[in-house]
C-alpha cells in the first residue's frame, strides 16, 4: 500500500471515530510510519485518536505528537484535578486502596506508587486520564514481579495461542524476571498490540519490551 493511500485510510477512520474531532488533526505518512500534529480538545480523544490509528491495516509504527488543547474557560486548577484523580482511583475496585500516588502539575497527572499486576497499573492510568483539565499522563506505577519465569512464560505463549485476532506462530517470547521481551513478525500493527496486551496480563511481568516487526 503506497504511503497516500494508507494516510487517506487513516483520516477517513479519524473522521469516522464518533470520539473524535478530526477537524485540527495532521496526518503524515512515510514508509508506513505515521506521525500524528496538530491538537484535540482532551487527553482522553488523545488516546482514542491513537487506538483508531493503530486499527488501519498498513500502520507499522506511530509517533504520537498531538497536543491537548483545552478552550481557557474550562480549564481546571492542579489541585481540583488531584482531588478528582483520587476519588476515581478509589471509587475503582480494581486498584487496591493506597497503592497509587498522585502528582498533578499544570494539569499533567504523575502516578506513582506499587501494585502486583499491570492491569491494577493500567485501571489506575485510564481512570485519570479520563477527567477534564488533564493534559497528560506519565505512569510511574511499577509491577512487582511475584511469578515462577516458566510459569510465566507458558501463560503468555498460551495466551497469544488462543486469541483469534492474532496468529502467533511468528511470535517468540523471552522472559527474564519480570521482563517480557516479544520478538518476530505480524503482518499489521493491530496484532502487535494485541500480542503486547497479552504479555502484560500475566501475573509478575513488570516491563515489556515489543520487538515485533510490522510486515
Amino acid at each position: 500500500m503506497s504511503d497516500i493511500a494508507l494516510r487517506q485510510f487513516i483520516l477517513n477512520e479519524l473522521e469516522f471515530e464518533p470520539g473524535i474531532d478530526a477537524a485540527h488533526i495532521g496526518v503524515v505518512v512515510e514508509d508506513g510510519v505515521v506521525t500524528l500534529t496538530g491538537y484535540v480538545h482532551s487527553y482522553a480523544e488523545r488516546a482514542i485518536t491513537e487506538q483508531a490509528v493503530a486499527r488501519v491495516k498498513g500502520v507499522k509504527a506511530l509517533a504520537q505528537e498531538l497536543q491537548v488543547r483545552y478552550p481557557h474557560n474550562k480549564k481546571t486548577d492542579d489541585d481540583q484535578i488531584a482531588k478528582r484523580a483520587l476519588k476515581i482511583i478509589a471509587w475503582d475496585t480494581t486498584v487496591p486502596d493506597d497503592k497509587v500516588k498522585i502528582k498533578v502539575q499544570n494539569g499533567w497527572i504523575t502516578l506513582s506508587g506499587e501494585v502486583e499486576w499491570n492491569y491494577q497499573n493500567a485501571a489506575a492510568e485510564d481512570a485519570v486520564r479520563k477527567l477534564s483539565g488533564v493534559v497528560g499522563v506519565t505512569n510511574l506505577v511499577t509491577v512487582r514481579p511475584h511469578a515462577d519465569v516458566r510459569d510465566v512464560k507458558h501463560r503468555i505463549e498460551e495466551a497469544l495461542k488462543r486469541n483469534a485476532q492474532l496468529d502467533a506462530r511468528e511470535i517468540r517470547v523471552i522472559v527474564d524476571g519480570g521482563k517480557v521481551t516479544l520478538e518476530g513478525s505480524v503482518p499489521v500493527w493491530h496484532e502487535r498490540v494485541i500480542a503486547e496486551r497479552a504479555a502484560w496480563s500475566a501475573p509478575g511481568v513488570s516491563t515489556v519490551e515489543d520487538r515485533i516487526l510490522v510486515k
